[in-house]
C-alpha cells in the first residue's frame, strides 16, 4: 500500500510549511488538495434527513481537537499539497473560537501560496459574526437552504428557524462574501416543488443554487434510491422555467454547471448517487474528534488524535495521511452489492 504513494510530502517546521505540493496522491494518479474540517459534530437543526429527533450521542467533549491540534493538522496537510480548507460541521458556528480557527487557517502559507478557507454553514449564527469571519480571512461561504417556506422549514428542520436563516444571508452579504452558494438536498415530496423557486431566490443575492441529491449518510439509515430526486429530475424541473447552458467540465468539482437564462448567475447540480465524480476527487476529510478520512463514504479512519496527543511529530502525521490515501478506493460503492452505509452520519463526518 505504502508503495503506491508519493514519499515527498511535506511537514510543518517552526511557522513554515516546507514540502512537496503533490504529496498526496493515490494510486489511481488522483491528487488531493480539499480538506474538509468539521469543527463539531452538534447542529442546532434536527433535519430529517440527518438525524432523529431526539438527536444523535454527540462526541464527547474532551475527544474534540483544540484549535492548536486543528492548527497543526491543517499545517501538515498544506506541506502535503493541500490548498483549501472547508471547514464544516454539524454547524461550525456552534464552535466558540470559530473566528480564531478561520484566523489561524488563513494564516497558513503552503508550498503554492496561503490557503483558502470557506465554510459550509446553515447561517443560523452567521449574522453575528459574518464580519469577524471575513477579517479573520474566510474567502467563501455555502449556506444550506432546503426550503424557502416557514412551516415546511420547521417540519423538515423541527426547528422554526428560516427567519434567522435569511439574517444569517443577508449578513453573509453585506459582509462581501463573493460568491455565495446555496445547497438544497432535493427530497421528493418535501422540496421537490420549490426547484425553481429557489434557483429565483439564489438570483436575487447573485449566488449559485446548487442541488444535491440525498445520499445514504442518514443516521436512521433510511435512505431509499427510489425516493432519491435524481439530477437528471432536478433539469427537467429547471429546464421547464430557464435556459440552462452547460458551463463546461467540472474537473474536481462536485457540482455540473449550467449558466441561468444567459446569467450572470448559475446553478449547480451535485449528483453523486446517478453521477458520481469519484474518478477526479480530490477530497480528504477530518473529523471533529481528529478521525482522518479519505472518502465520504468510507467505513474506515485513520486515528490522528491519538497521534496527536501521543507525541507523533509532523511527519509521522503525514505518513499516516499519505497511507490513508493509499487505501483509497475508486469510487464510494454505492451501487455494488455489498454497499454498506458508513457507520457515522453525516453530521459526525462533516460536510
Amino acid at each position: 500500500m505504502e508503495e503506491a504513494v508519493e514519499r515527498g510530502g511535506g511537514v510543518a517546521v517552526g511557522g513554515t510549511v516546507k514540502g512537496d505540493a503533490g504529496g498526496l496522491v493515490d494510486r489511481f494518479g488522483r491528487v488531493h488538495r480539499d480538506l474538509r474540517i468539521s469543527l463539531t459534530d452538534r447542529c442546532n437543526l434536527r433535519c430529517t434527513y440527518c438525524m432523529p429527533a431526539e438527536g444523535v450521542p454527540w462526541i464527547a467533549k474532551q475527544s474534540i481537537l483544540t484549535t492548536d491540534e486543528l492548527e497543526r493538522i491543517a499545517r501538515v496537510a498544506a506541506g502535503l499539497g493541500i490548498v483549501e480548507v472547508r471547514l464544516t460541521g454539524g454547524e461550525p458556528l456552534l464552535r466558540p473560537d470559530v473566528v480564531d480557527v478561520v484566523a489561524r487557517m488563513a494564516a497558513i502559507e503552503g508550498p503554492t501560496g496561503p490557503l483558502e478557507v470557506s465554510m459550509t454553514t446553515n447561517a443560523i449564527r452567521l449574522d453575528r459574526v459574518a464580519a469577524e469571519l471575513a477579517e479573520a480571512g474566510l474567502a467563501r461561504v455555502n449556506i444550506s437552504i432546503d426550503t424557502l417556506r416557514a412551516e415546511r422549514f420547521a417540519e423538515l428542520t423541527r426547528r422554526d428557524r428560516l427567519e434567522d436563516v435569511l439574517t444569517g444571508i443577508e449578513a453573509a452579504r453585506a459582509a462581501g462574501f463573493a460568491p455565495i452558494k446555496f445547497n438544497a438536498v432535493a427530497m421528493r415530496g418535501v422540496n421537490d416543488d420549490e426547484l425553481v423557486d429557489l434557483v429565483r431566490f439564489a438570483q436575487g443575492y447573485d449566488a449559485e443554487m446548487r442541488f444535491i441529491e440525498q445520499m445514504p449518510l442518514d443516521a436512521g439509515h433510511v435512505w431509499s434510491r427510489v425516493e432519491m430526486v435524481t439530477g437528471e429530475e432536478i433539469l427537467e424541473a429547471l429546464s421547464e422555467a430557464f435556459r440552462l447552458t452547460p458551463l463546461g467540465e467540472r474537473g474536481s468539482a462536485p457540482a455540473e454547471r449550467w449558466l441561468v437564462d444567459d446569467g450572470p448567475t448559475s446553478v449547480g447540480v451535485i449528483a453523486s448517487v446517478t453521477a458520481p465524480f469519484c474518478g477526479a476527487c480530490d477530497r480528504v476529510r477530518i473529523t471533529a474528534d481528529g478521525q482522518f478520512r479519505n472518502c465520504l463514504f468510507a467505513r474506515e479512519e485513520s486515528d490522528l488524535l491519538a497521534l496527536l496527543r501521543g507525541g507523533a511529530d509532523d511527519e509521522r502525521l503525514a505518513e499516516v495521511m499519505r497511507v490513508s490515501i493509499a487505501g483509497k478506493r475508486a469510487g464510494h460503492g454505492i451501487d455494488e452489492p455489498g454497499f454498506l452505509q458508513p457507520g457515522r452520519p453525516m453530521s459526525a463526518i462533516g460536510g
